[in-house]
């Protein structure tokens, strides 16, 4: 059983590591597209977007059912309070996940109204949510 639960947290650390890698890439791949003027660079960093988004939510399946399976499957975090607030946050990652969805489809329809500048800001964002996370894991408050 020990070995599972290694192989199961393992595997949870390389996909969310992976997952966030697209988090952290993509907007600025936003932040190219909103700056662009010339359309064949626009249409390659469009493709790029489409295929970092295809490959980066196949990634994130994996890294939110294993860490159920940690926690549901293996009792990890079971009843503690940190458990609770680290769910909360991987709620808004994948909010934020969900975000950068409905921006490409703004990118894809060429309705963008945001700036670069705007999109640097809003590639922050999970840097902070996975310092939280990371925190709350390895310190475990209660």
């Amino acid at each position: 059983m020990a070995n599972a639960y290694l192989w199961v947290k393992t595997l949870h650390i390389v996909f969310i590591t992976s997952w966030f890698a697209g988090l952290f890439y993509l907007p600025r791949i936003f932040v190219n597209l909103a700056d662009e003027k010339n359309t064949e660079a626009y249409s390659r960093l469009l493709g790029m977007a489409d295929r970092l988004f295809r490959f980066m939510t196949i990634l994130a399946v994996p890294a939110v059912l294993l860490g159920l399976t940690l926690w549901l499957g293996f009792g990890i975090g079971a009843g503690d309070v940190w458990m609770h607030a680290k769910i909360f946050f991987v709620i808004l990652v994948i909010g934020y996940h969900h975000a950068c969805w409905s921006l490409l489809k703004k990118f894809r329809a060429n309705l963008n109204t945001k700036s670069g500048i705007w999109y640097r800001w809003f590639n922050e964002v999970p840097v902070l949510l996975m310092l939280v996370i990371t925190a709350l894991v390895v310190m475990k408050p209660n």
